[in-house]
């Protein structure tokens, strides 16, 4: 795979998504990772896409008059809730590659009346945002989607963006070894968040050489074949980035034959024991 196609094909799959979600099924899987009743219930309904594999706000800790940068913010779930936490003194900023995420989110935004929340067009990997303006930096099921030989970027831009003394809280999903070809060469995999994951000691070393220090990475424990259990009759919801009701769901993992590979995947999605090479992290380390 090459970088631009990946890009392509995740762009393609998060403009599939924006279009919709059954409530039940972003719901559960939400809960899944640690998002509480509440939480859900204190936010605009059609921010929670089910695309969440844990809750960076959970080990977060905002406090009252925080800047926030959420990277990928998708729809705006996390950074609704992030908002709430920092208070009106604080600032929350989503930056979102896809323009219909960004449109989705900027609707929700008008109609939810949160006005310390703010939208940014961009790659995670090169931001038009000023240096040193954040406190914390959270991100929930992204980095695994950037290219590998872009990865490095992405933590460079977090290391940017904060202020010293500022954190990052990330929710991940990291291999647990060398992933086999066949799921590596899968784009279906891979733009659900499955095929472009790092191993835990290379996620490290991206951290490191970016220039944190009081790095934590631990296994949340959670089942990420939840994507597989919570979902519909239609295959739409078995990944991540494949639970749009949008009828653009035209390939691979998201066509409406039954889960069936796409031609040049030579593997099945239903297939995969996502648990057995992949499991959900938190990450937190700090710029000193």
């Amino acid at each position: 795979m090459n970088v631009q196609d990946i890009y392509t094909e995740v762009g393609k799959r998060y403009s599939a998504a924006a279009g919709g979600v059954e409530v039940r099924y972003a719901d559960s899987v939400a809960k899944a990772f640690g998002y509480t009743k509440e939480e859900l219930a204190d936010i605009p309904q059609d921010a929670n896409l089910g695309l969440s594999c844990g809750n960076p706000l959970a080990i977060a800790t905002l406090r009252e008059g925080e800047t926030v940068i959420d990277l990928g913010s998708g729809a705006g779930f996390d950074v609704f809730l992030a908002a709430r936490k920092v208070g009106e003194s604080g600032r929350v900023i989503g930056v979102d590659m896809n323009e219909d995420m960004l449109k989705k989110a900027e609707a929700l935004k008008a109609s939810w009346g949160q006005k310390n929340v703010e939208f940014v067009r961009s790659q995670i990997t090169r931001i038009a945002l000023e240096d040193g303006i954040a406190d914390c930096i959270i991100s929930n099921c992204v980095v695994n989607l950037v290219p590998e030989e872009e990865k490095q970027l992405a933590f460079n831009e977090m290391f940017r963006l904060l202020k010293t003394g500022g954190r990052v809280a990330i929710s991940d999903i990291l291999a647990k070894g060398p992933l086999p070809d066949t799921i590596k060469k899968s784009m279906a995999l891979y733009v659900g968040c499955i095929a472009g994951a790092s191993e835990v000691g290379m996620y490290e070393k991206y951290l490191k050489e970016a220039g944190f220090n009081g790095i934590v990475i631990q296994d949340s424990g959670n089942d990420l074949n939840v994507y597989h259990n919570e979902t519909s009759d239609n295959c739409s919801n078995s990944l991540p980035a494949c639970n749009s009701d949008s009828a653009e769901q035209d390939r691979g993992c998201c066509t409406d034959t039954g889960c069936r590979p796409t031609e040049s995947d030579a593997v099945n999605v239903r297939d995969i024991d996502f648990n057995e090479w992949t499991a959900s992290y938190k990450i937190f380390a700090i710029k000193d």
